[in-house]
């Protein structure tokens, strides 16, 4: 059996395709349109999945898509007829409602045909309900607790539940107009950062800070002897105009989350290009620090619930790696897996496996310990883009290749690194990423002078041998998506400081040789050039998507100055 499963007309669109219960491949349209999170129709990644799967659009059982509009259908319609939404407002909303409905004439759409010519089915999940299928069905637990966290997705903000085998039984939920995620990207705009997804920019600037406003905060959102939390919705917006957004073919933009009242709380939000002085550092500290208490009252009341020792997140806020980095010693949990790609993207997987393993009853197959399920490609479509564009390159053997490409980290280059199948999710994991050495303090000013053209605050990520990580890190839990923040020990920081944050904590991530058997590679004759198993890793993209294809690796190679570009085994320098 095939099952499409897709994201949708929401933020971060995307496709996959799973067989009989295990992941062939994934992949998000903003990789193939090039345009950061994408929010139409996936027809790009839709029609990539069934090439690379080698299957025909009439050979696809089901298509499932992870959202439900008529979930809480009731109480929607409810509160846009007592908010008096703006007609145009409710038009737009509809719209979006319709087309999720009408999937499969969207699909019918991308081969001219009919929608009564398909026999495929199409299964609508829920939207958190697909977060949480999208960490537990893909783990290796057989039982665990289930947190999703994010903005709103089918009137929902937030799901807690257990998931036991094949199932998955829900306990709780948070409704519109209560989020965590709003409360973050509410501030988030309050300090400045105007674009969907800058919630990251935030996390970085808040090892600045104190948390001086957390009194404030606790105005803000307020705990709930449930085990849940609250929003102080005078401080907001979402509850009371008709927010512009934007969620059809086009990268998706929100418009002012925040009150008046909140300015009368925190003062003057930054404005454009306004200096970020110690005020709006301790007000992203003070952000952080409440996100992560109220976080910690849903984990701890949802442990002595589930009672498992076991944890996945997944949701847009599962990207926090600065909380997820403190589950270890702020909870009762003892292992915990988040997911490749917790945010909306994912839910395409998590549709997917909900109606195999919950909805048909299969019994799980899977495990995603990689996140690599992306195009790859040939040494001759390597060679031929090089040829057409004119490019001199060496090609090298393996154990030649590993060497070099150390040796010219190790000698302050700037590196390139395309390999294998491209990531899933937000992350560059060692197959598209940009690689120096952390040794070099300087280095984050150089590649953000040179490439990425980042803000100052914002850190860079150590990727470490998985064996070696309890030696240079306090927490010696294997982190293989890059999906935590842990504390450096402080005998180490001073050897690696472009990847040590203000706080002397990395974001990072662990490498297997048997997941990733060239990435280790490399990162082992690095440590046996210089004694250190570390390479900062950032992704392979300056101000774009992360490159996918050997011609849009080229395409940054001309165009920042990087040293050397490396696709498989062709060496550019």
């Amino acid at each position: 059996m095939k099952i499409l499963g897709i994201n949708a007309y929401h933020g971060d669109s995307s496709a996959c395709l799973i067989e009989d219960g295990k992941l062939i491949c994934a992949i998000e349209e903003e990789r193939l349109c090039r345009m950061k999170h994408w929010a139409g129709f996936p027809t790009e990644s839709i029609k990539w999945c069934l090439s690379y799967s080698n299957t025909a659009f009439d050979e696809v059982d089901y298509i499932a898509v992870s959202r439900n509009p008529l979930s809480k259908f009731t109480k929607k319609a409810l509160r846009a007829i007592f908010k008096r939404a703006k007609f145009s407002f409710l038009c737009d909303r509809l719209d979006n409602y319709k087309k999720i409905l009408d999937i499969k004439t969207s699909y019918a759409e991308l081969f001219n045909l009919k929608p009564a010519d398909l026999r495929v089915k199409v299964s609508k999940v829920e939207h958190h309900r697909a977060h949480l299928a999208s960490a537990f069905f893909v783990s290796a637990f057989d039982e665990a607790a289930l947190l999703s966290v994010d903005g709103f997705g089918d009137f929902v903000s937030t799901m807690t539940g257990i998931g036991r085998n094949n199932k998955i039984r829900v306990f709780d939920d948070v409704e519109f107009p209560h989020s965590l995620g709003i409360f973050y990207t509410a501030l988030t705009q309050f300090l400045g950062f105007l674009n969907y997804g800058d919630e990251y920019k935030v996390m970085g600037l808040s090892a600045y800070g104190k948390p001086t406003y957390l009194d404030k905060m606790h105005q803000i959102l307020r705990l709930k002897k449930n085990g849940l939390f609250e929003l102080d919705t005078t401080y907001f917006l979402h509850d009371r105009v008709n927010l512009e957004m934007t969620w059809l073919s086009e990268s998706p933009s929100i418009g002012r989350l925040f009150s008046d009242k909140l300015i009368s709380l925190l003062g003057e939000p930054r404005k454009d290009s306004e200096e970020l002085g110690k005020r709006f550092q301790d007000i992203a500290c003070s952000l952080q620090a409440m996100y992560e208490e109220a976080f910690f009252h849903i984990l701890n009341h949802l442990y002595k619930r589930a009672k498992s020792d076991n944890l996945c997140l997944s949701g847009g806020c599962s990207q926090n790696s600065l909380a997820n980095g403190k589950i270890y010693k702020n909870t009762p949990f003892k292992n915990v897996y988040v997911s490749a790609c917790g945010h909306d993207a994912g839910g395409a997987i998590g549709a997917a496996f909900y109606l195999w393993n919950q909805v048909l009853g299969n019994p799980r197959e899977f495990i995603m310990n990689n996140a690599c399920w992306g195009p790859d490609f040939s040494r001759e479509e390597i060679k031929d883009a090089l040829d057409e564009n004119k490019i001199k390159y060496q090609e090298l053997a393996d154990e030649k290749l590993f060497k070099t490409v150390a040796s010219q980290i190790a000698a302050g280059r700037i590196v390139g690194w395309f390999q294998g199948r491209t990531e899933w999710g937000p992350r560059a994991l060692g197959n598209r990423s940009i690689l120096v050495d952390p040794r070099r303090k300087d280095m984050k000013d150089i590649l953000n002078a040179r490439i990425k053209k980042r803000e100052w605050f914002r850190p860079f990520a150590p990727s470490i041998l998985v064996e070696r990580v309890g030696e240079w890190f306090e927490e010696g839990y294997p982190v293989p998506f890059m999906e935590k923040v842990f504390t450096i020990r402080p005998e180490k920081r001073e050897l690696i400081p472009a990847v040590t944050h203000a706080d002397g904590t990395g974001r990072l991530q662990t490498v297997d040789f048997s997941i990733n058997t060239r990435y280790h590679r490399l990162i082992k004759e690095f440590e046996n050039q210089t004694g250190v198993p570390i390479v900062l890793n950032t992704s392979f993209n300056e101000n774009e998507p992360i490159v996918n294809t050997p011609q849009d690796a080229i395409n940054c190679f001309k165009k920042v100055g990087m040293d050397v570009l490396v696709l498989s085994n062709f060496v550019i320098v």
